[in-house]
């Protein structure tokens, strides 16, 4: 049986986004050192979202209807708000080309990005493991 695409891929974007929050928000300490790496890690992340979410779609036709479908929505509605929260993150730290240090809004977005990334991944544990997609 072929394996699934989707689940190889959505580590990268998964790894890159939390990344990106850990250094914004070590960087209340540690100031530039830390939080210069998330501004990569966050274009990292939707760059590597991208392939993922594609693969995503293509295998949704492979999702049996019922529960397992909803759960598949409810997934691609988690992750695709993870991506707008992480980009629109990413849109406000630029300032001409430069990152800026992250402020109160930033770190409201990146704890909002993070909460839909965990809750799109709970929905895709639970398309794999609740469900048996993909296996």
């Amino acid at each position: 049986m072929r394996h699934p695409l989707h689940p190889a891929l959505v580590h990268f974007p998964v790894a890159c986004w939390s990344l990106a929050v850990a250094a914004d928000v070590a960087g209340l300490w540690l100031e530039e050192a830390a939080w210069r790496w998330s501004g990569g890690l966050l274009v990292a992340g939707c760059a590597l979202a991208l392939p993922a979410m594609l693969a995503g779609l293509l295998e949704l036709r492979q999702v049996p209807e019922g529960v397992a479908l909803r759960d598949a929505y409810a997934h691609m509605g988690a992750m695709l708000l993870a991506f707008v929260l992480f980009a629109a993150r990413l849109l406000l730290r630029l300032e001409h080309g430069q990152l800026l240090p992250p402020d109160t809004p930033a770190l409201l977005l990146d704890a909002a990005g993070f909460a839909a990334l965990v809750t799109g991944g709970w929905f895709g544990g639970r398309l794999v493991y609740g469900h048996g997609v993909g296996r």
